[in-house]
């Protein structure tokens, strides 16, 4: 067997254990997988929001600067 198959079956295996323990769970212990899934969700999407605002702001960063050197440009070739 390829690594690939063993990585599949052994995915496949820790799905398989996870769906049982969760089916056996207490409802408590599922609210609090519930919780868990939902708390790394919203990290996840902070995250990603985080993120793009950075984006945005380089990006207006870099737009204000084109612009600045627009002008200087504009400027220099209307003096000549």
């Amino acid at each position: 067997m390829g690594n690939k198959t063993k990585g599949l079956l052994a995915l496949v295996g820790l799905g398989a254990l996870a769906y049982w323990r969760y089916n056996k769970a207490t409802p408590e212990e599922k609210q609090a997988v519930k919780d868990k899934i939902n708390n790394a969700k919203d990290n996840i999407n902070k995250w990603g929001n985080d993120l793009k605002d950075k984006a945005n702001d380089v990006a207006s960063q870099a737009q204000s600067k084109f612009d600045e050197a627009k002008s200087t440009v504009e400027q220099k070739v209307n003096q000549n």
